[in-house]
C-alpha cells in the first residue's frame, strides 16, 4: 500500500499529496488516479496503453507511477513538509539525498 506524503510549495503555499509505494488504484482503475490527480497526460497514455495491452500496462504503471508522479512535484518545487519519519521513508524511496548540516 502506498504511503501519503505531504509536500508543501514553499513560494505558493500549496500542499498537495505525494505518494511512495505501489498504487492499487492505479492497478485496479488504470489512469483514472493520474487523472483525478490532475496528471492528464500519463493518465491517457496509462489508458490508452492498459487498453492496447490488455491490463498488462496497469500492472507495470502499479509499480512506477507514485514514485514519478511525487518526483514531478518535488522538480516543480514542492517541498516534503510531513512528519520526519514519513520524510525519511519517501527520501529513501525516492533517492532523495538527505541535505547537509553544516558544521561550525
Amino acid at each position: 500500500m502506498a504511503t501519503v506524503i505531504s509536500l508543501k510549495h514553499p513560494t505558493t503555499g500549496i500542499v498537495k499529496k505525494g505518494f511512495v509505494g505501489f498504487s492499487w488504484t492505479t492497478l485496479f482503475f488504470g489512469g483514472l488516479p493520474a487523472l483525478f490527480r490532475g496528471d492528464w497526460v500519463v493518465g491517457m497514455v496509462i489508458i490508452v496503453l492498459h487498453f492496447f495491452t490488455a491490463g498488462f500496462a496497469g500492472l507495470i504503471a502499479a509499480f512506477i507511477y507514485n514514485k514519478t508522479y511525487t518526483t514531478r512535484l518535488i522538480e516543480a518545487g514542492y517541498q516534503l513538509a510531513d512528519t520526519e519519519a514519513n520524510n525519511s521513508l519517501a527520501r529513501a524511496k525516492l533517492g532523495i539525498a538527505v541535505p547537509a548540516v553544516n558544521a561550525a
